[in-house]
């Protein structure tokens, strides 16, 4: 799995002028899923991003995690993390998980996250979403599980 993560005072997706998810600060999660993934990748994600300590303490230092912070998370699916640019100007997409594998992994993400206790808005799996968020910091992250 391929995890982006910004650090945000807020996030909202919309499908069709509707609001799908939302969270106040937190995190907005872009999550790409490969086709070797499996639950237990899904869940050990959710675990390192629960405990990634990136929000700032008294002191300003990144000592906090999104759970220390009661913050939540809005949860995007994004299949294009899995681009291959290396080729011609159009990407391509064989490297993401096929759409039956990859929205029950992205059900199974979001179900962890909420396991471990944060309260998750998500997008719309498969749909044309706008995303509409307040950077913080800003900070950005990438995880990928495939590297170590």
């Amino acid at each position: 799995m391929r995890a982006v993560l910004q650090r945000v005072t807020r996030a909202s997706c919309s499908v069709e002028g509707r609001v799908t998810g939302e969270t106040g600060p937190g995190l907005l999660v872009l999550l790409g899923v490969g086709p070797q993934d499996t639950p237990a990748t899904a869940r050990a994600l959710a675990e390192k991003i629960v405990k990634l300590r990136i929000f700032g303490d008294e002191s300003g230092k990144m000592n906090r995690s999104v759970r220390d912070i009661g913050g939540g998370v809005l949860s995007i699916s994004q299949f294009t993390l899995y681009a291959d640019t290396r080729s011609g100007n159009r990407p391509s997409f064989t490297g993401a998980a096929a759409p039956d594998h990859a929205h029950a992994l992205y059900a199974d993400f979001n179900a962890a996250l909420r396991d471990l206790g944060l309260p998750v808005g998500e997008g719309v799996f498969g749909a044309h979403m706008v995303i509409d968020l307040t950077n913080d910091g800003p900070v950005t992250l990438t995880l990928d599980t495939a590297q170590p």
